[in-house]
């Protein structure tokens, strides 16, 4: 309960945190003094949500009983669920099949490359600590 917690308020934040830089860069960077109070608490809600979705989610991969393919299976269906739910609920994408099937594919080529990528690092990591063990 501790780790999900903490887990939560790292995503919050770190959804916080994203809205702040957005916010200020649309403002700072475009032609527009004012921001609309109703999107931004939307899109801020929004930012917070998605990072406690993607913070919290990755608590798959820290259970040992599941299989590696079980811990990826129970994510990736998680994860592509909720997150839809909240981008149509938000409006981030429009409500029809173009958009969503390109959305997909976009969704599905970011896991697979933010999966591969990590998949990789915690090998490396993994040969890199055995080695280690091997000396000692």
């Amino acid at each position: 309960m501790k780790i999900f917690l903490s887990r939560s308020m790292t995503g919050i934040f770190f959804g916080a945190f994203i809205t702040v830089i957005i916010s200020n860069s649309i403002v700072l960077f475009s032609d527009r003094n004012l921001l609309d109070g109703e999107i931004f608490l939307k899109n801020s809600i929004g930012f917070m949500l998605c990072g406690w979705l993607f913070s919290v989610s990755s608590l798959y991969f820290e259970n040992q009983r599941l299989r590696l393919t079980q811990q990826t299976a129970l994510h990736f269906a998680t994860v592509i669920i909720l997150y839809f739910i909240l981008v149509f609920g938000i409006g981030w994408i429009p409500f029809n099949f173009t958009s969503f099937l390109i959305a997909m594919a976009l969704f599905i080529l970011i896991y697979s490359v933010s999966w591969t990528a990590c998949y990789f690092y915690f090998k490396h990591q993994m040969k890199k600590l055995n080695e280690e063990l091997d000396l000692l």
